[in-house]
């Protein structure tokens, strides 16, 4: 049984942005995306077993990434932290609204929202306003 994480990803403004920011991160390092965080997931082996880190942009669950592995990151402070190592593939995710909080949280399979078709890929973004409203009503 696989578990999700949910996340919010600070300081972009679309699905494009993130993208755009991983892509120079894999340029400069040379390693898959990665998300860096003090706290090392207890719910690893279900994390492992088919989960995805579920990005909330701009106050709505608009992407997912798979969790392909985790990484002990050392910076030489003494402080263990986890690389939570994404596959570089982001798929949309149909708009959830979700509040700000901190850090990470987990995320029931059941909870997470769907994928978008891939005939929606393609679909020009709508505006966070409107996206919110009708996810709001249940049309998306």
């Amino acid at each position: 049984m696989s578990v999700h994480l949910i996340k919010l990803s600070v300081g972009t403004d679309s699905v494009e942005d993130l993208a755009a920011w991983q892509a120079v991160r894999i340029e400069q390092t040379g390693q898959a995306p990665r998300h860096v965080t003090r706290m090392w997931p207890k719910r690893e082996a279900e994390l492992l077993d088919g989960g995805s880190i579920y990005w909330v942009i701009k106050g709505q669950i608009q992407a997912r990434q798979k969790v392909v592995a985790l990484e002990e990151v050392d910076r030489g402070d003494g402080i263990r932290r986890c690389a939570i190592v994404l596959d570089p593939t982001i798929y949309r995710v149909a708009p959830s609204q979700r509040r700000p909080f901190q850090g990470w949280r987990y995320l029931k399979p059941e909870d997470a929202p769907r994928d978008l078709s891939a005939a929606r890929k393609s679909d020009d973004s709508l505006p966070p306003e409107l996206d919110a409203a009708l996810a709001e009503i249940g049309v998306i």
